[in-house]
């Protein structure tokens, strides 16, 4: 049978990006509450270990051995990691799995060149004509995952103020050597800082998980009042070589649960318009505060 996937959450959890199955959730006495929190939330039982941070390898090798195969939450253990993590005993000591995430910023900062080579060079015009109904000439626009800087160009060429940022080095470098300044920003883990009066994100949207998004969504609604992005049509998710020869992962979208994820982080749909491409329909959404 598989090993267990443990997931390794801060003590102080308040909004945990769960996604997958959970089977429990097991705390330390001083992480009970938000132990309690998530358990109720996400419909499990808590369990609180009373040695789980003065002995956290033996205890969390006793709770792997009783879950093996599942993917259970652990609060309050250091183990030297960023949190969240997720880890797996490899028989010599506990190992950090790279999330699907992680594994398709690694394609793109192996893969920058080609994947620059590959989408089309004009801006998605679309998009940014959605947002020109929003906001003004002069106001300060958040994007993320810039990538290779294109779209970002259009929106100064119209008069926008753009803060162009992304997670991976190897575009931060491309947009840089361009001319641009551009700011590391990992959109799951980093504060977006602000006030802006938009964030704007072109085909990003599609790498994050479910869970992920809806925290995504939630910092995007605190930076500004109006979003514009686009993501994929489909059910379900997907991993792709197209394209880069490497991996990366596509979590794809109904209107409705899109609708209804805007909705529960604060957002009021403005504009939901379908276009296609080559790969299939993607959805462009204009959206404001709520």
């Amino acid at each position: 049978m598989c090993p267990a996937r443990i997931l390794l959450l801060p003590g102080d959890v308040v909004q945990a990006a769960v996604e997958e199955r959970i089977a429990q959730v097991y705390a330390g006495p001083f992480e009970a509450a938000a132990g309690a929190r998530l358990a109720e939330r996400l419909g499990v039982r808590l369990t609180v270990v009373p040695e789980l941070v003065r002995r956290p390898d033996d205890e969390l090798q006793a709770i792997a051995d009783l879950h093996r195969g599942e993917t259970v939450v652990v609060l309050g253990v250091d183990l030297g990691l960023r949190l969240p993590a997720i880890v797996e005993h490899n028989g010599d000591g506990w190992t950090r799995l790279p999330s699907d995430n992680e594994v398709t910023l690694a394609t793109y900062e192996q893969a920058a060149e080609k994947f620059r080579e590959s989408i089309p060079t004009e801006p998605n015009t679309q998009l940014i004509e959605l947002l020109e109904e929003a906001i003004n000439p002069g106001d300060r626009v958040l994007e993320l995952g810039s990538g290779t800087g294109r779209d970002a160009i259009e929106l100064e060429r119209r008069g926008f103020v753009v803060r162009r940022t992304d997670a991976t080095q190897a575009f931060l470098d491309m947009m840089r050597a361009d001319g641009y300044a551009a700011d590391r920003l990992n959109a799951i883990t980093d504060d977006f800082g602000g006030p802006y009066d938009a964030v704007f994100a072109d085909a990003v949207f599609l790498h994050f998980d479910r869970a992920q998004l809806t925290e995504i969504l939630r910092k995007a609604v605190r930076a500004a009042p109006v979003l514009a992005f686009t993501t994929r049509e489909g059910k379900g998710e997907e991993w792709s070589n197209r394209n880069l020869d490497l991996p990366r992962h596509f979590v794809l979208w109904q209107e409705e649960p899109l609708r209804e994820a805007l909705a529960a982080t604060g957002w009021q749909v403005e504009h939901l318009d379908r276009g296609e491409t080559r790969i299939g329909f993607w959805f462009h959404v204009l959206a404001s505060r709520a």
